[in-house]
C-alpha cells in the first residue's frame, strides 16, 4: 500500500486518467473529489462490498426456470391490462 500526505487542493494521480483531489478537510472528515472517465466505476467501499456479496449471491444461485418465469411474467401482464 502506497501511503501518501496531501494538503487542502492538492492531489494524487492513478495513471493518465484518474485524479484524485482533497476539496476539504474539516472535524476529523476529508473530502475528495475523484476525476475519471465514466466508463470507470467508483463507489465508496461499503457499496463497493455490498455490489461484491450480491454479485457473489447471484452466481451462487441454481439455473433459472425461464419457463416458469415467462409464465409468471405473462400472468402478471395479464393481470395488469384487466385492471
Amino acid at each position: 500500500m502506497l501511503v501518501l500526505a496531501r494538503k487542502l487542493g492538492e492531489a494524487v494521480a492513478i495513471g493518465d486518467q484518474i485524479t484524485i483531489r482533497v476539496l476539504e478537510v474539516k472535524n476529523g472528515q476529508v473530502k475528495l473529489g475523484v476525476e475519471a472517465p465514466t466508463e470507470i466505476p467508483i463507489h465508496r467501499e461499503e457499496i463497493y462490498q455490498r455490489i461484491l456479496a450480491a454479485n457473489r449471491q447471484a452466481a451462487a444461485g441454481g439455473p433459472i426456470d425461464l419457463e416458469n418465469l415467462s409464465l409468471k411474467l405473462t400472468e402478471r401482464g395479464e393481470k395488469a391490462d384487466k385492471e
